[in-house]
């Protein structure tokens, strides 16, 4: 018997941008409860939820004070064991975020160790005297600007932070700091969830490996983000990331969520050669699977563009169920916006180009993740002004680099209501009035709407056996098609999808502009 995420839909929820359930301008953990029914009626399998733990808010959660408290912006523990209870009252999975490599620059952990060299938590970070001219130990960089070093006065030493500088590297070469972390997963594991998202993992840090980064050879700037920070221009696995040594990690988890039955483990990996990392982090014994980065460009894929991507992905993984594929998220500009730019879509044909990414996402192999919003046929928010912006990110290198404000703007329930439903008071992103006009009342029950398209497609493909287990081959077509074969033992089924503005004949059976065809064969 497969398991539960074996091609499961999971339904990204970014809280702070769902829901809100008192008032405040923030989404909250009762208001992901309150719409429960929306994600269960679209035919959602899971629903992962980014983080909501202690936190002063500088990466919006991911920076953590408390791995196994509420922040009071989100609700109480209370609040999540009802969210909890409601999923599984539904048939709904829940998967959360753990942020396993780093933590919060106030939590007590790092509050401790900064203090002294010879402190019971002394050990617990990555620390490194300077170099003899009493610069960093590296040229590493961090990945949201500057270096990846900053300065402890009372150590007289640098500590590692891959991101921002309120987000300190645990050291996972202190066997602490491993069961510190299992201990983090078994409370959440205690509660009863189905599985862990597990943030930026290639990014931890379990050996004193000091070698520079190597430039880029040939280094040419290419699309948003890449142009606009020197941290790209850096190779990152000789030494800062990736290392193998955090694969020991890797396996404890393994087999600590294996000793609770069916729960998944899915990695955010990244680096020069991702397929590589992904197999390396899904051998036997150690993460369930990845998510896969090849569909999130930042830029958009053209037809050309989707078939090297999935080419790669099947040559290194076939059909194992070891990649997550996802095409919108919290940290990249919105699907639509990203694949209509790409493909020329003018913006008459939104609504269809939205319902075919999703049925083309969701007839590869393996599991995958709907990003909020996305089932709503949301576009990039564009309005935002300097003033509007929260993302440190984004404000490090604005205007050059608007950063991830734009696909994080909260969800549009009601077309007729103030901020679109999600809130009394003013939100903390801007409600974009475009999605205003497509909020979920005015969608739901409306045949021929985005909303409704996306359910009969998600219910139809729960009943094709070829779309739930079968092999996958791309197949040769116009260039502004792709189109793949999907085979199991009892059927057979050709998945053909049109990107361009013409009407295109294949294999007999006419495919409309911008439309998904399931031909039997």
């Amino acid at each position: 018997m497969s398991s539960w995420w074996h091609n499961a839909l999971i339904y990204q929820i970014y809280p702070r941008s769902f829901n809100d359930s008192n008032g405040d301008g923030l989404g909250d953990l009762p208001g992901i409860t309150a719409k429960l029914d929306h994600i269960a009626d679209l035919g959602a399998d899971a629903i992962w939820i980014s983080p909501f733990f202690a936190s002063p808010q500088k990466d919006f959660g991911y920076d953590v004070s408390d791995y196994c408290a509420i922040h009071p912006d989100y609700g109480t523990m209370a609040d999540f064991d009802a969210l909890l209870a409601g999923c599984h009252a539904r048939g709904l999975k829940l998967m959360i975020d753990i942020v396993p490599s780093h933590c919060s620059d106030q939590h007590v952990w790092f509050e401790e160790s900064r203090q002294s060299c010879d402190n019971p938590k002394a050990d617990w970070f990555v620390w490194e005297d300077p170099k003899p001219d009493g610069s960093e130990p590296t040229n590493w960089l961090s990945f949201f600007g500057g270096h990846a070093w900053t300065w402890e006065p009372r150590r007289q030493q640098y500590y590692l932070h891959n991101f921002l500088k309120e987000q300190p590297n645990l050291n996972y070469a202190n066997p602490e700091v491993v069961e510190a972390m299992l201990d983090v997963c078994r409370f959440w594991f205690d509660k009863g969830v189905d599985g862990f998202r597990l943030d930026a993992i290639h990014t931890m840090k379990a050996d004193r490996n000091l070698i520079d980064n190597l430039p880029v050879e040939d280094f040419v700037p290419g699309d948003m983000p890449q142009d606009k920070q020197p941290f790209f221009r850096q190779r990152h696995d000789t030494g800062q990331l990736n290392q193998p040594a955090i694969q020991a990690f890797s396996a404890r988890l393994r087999a600590l969520a294996d000793s609770y039955g069916d729960r998944f483990l899915m990695g955010e990996v990244h680096g020069e050669d991702y397929m590589q990392v992904s197999d390396t982090f899904t051998q036997p014994g150690r993460l369930h699977g990845t998510y896969n980065f090849g569909l999130l460009a930042w830029g958009g894929l053209t037809p050309a563009g989707l078939k090297e991507a999935l080419e790669m992905a099947h040559q290194h993984f076939g059909a194992s169920q070891r990649l997550t594929f996802a095409l919108s998220n919290h940290d990249v500009p919105r699907s639509l916006s990203r694949m209509a730019r790409a493909n020329a879509v003018a913006p008459e044909h939104y609504a269809d180009l939205q319902v075919m990414l999703t049925q083309m996402q969701t007839s590869l192999f393996s599991s995958n993740c709907l990003y909020q919003g996305e089932e709503l046929g949301f576009v990039d928010s564009d309005s935002l002004t300097r003033e509007d912006m929260q993302d440190p990110w984004g404000i490090e290198f604005y205007p050059a680099f608007m950063g991830r404000d734009t696909c994080r703007t909260p969800i549009a329930w009601d077309c007729e209501a103030a901020h679109g439903g999600f809130s009394t008071a003013k939100p903390w992103l801007p409600v974009d009035e475009r999605h205003v006009k497509q909020a979920a009342n005015a969608q739901v029950g409306l045949q021929g709407s985005v909303y409704e398209r996306t359910k009969q497609h998600l219910a139809w493909r729960k009943q094709q056996p070829a779309l739930l287990d079968g092999d996958f081959e791309l197949l040769d077509c116009p260039d502004d098609m792709l189109v793949f074969k999907r085979a199991s033992d009892s059927q057979t089924l050709i998945c053909a999808f049109n990107f361009g503005a013409e009407a295109q004949d294949y294999a007999g059976q006419l495919i409309l502009p911008y439309s998904a065809a399931f031909l039997p064969a």
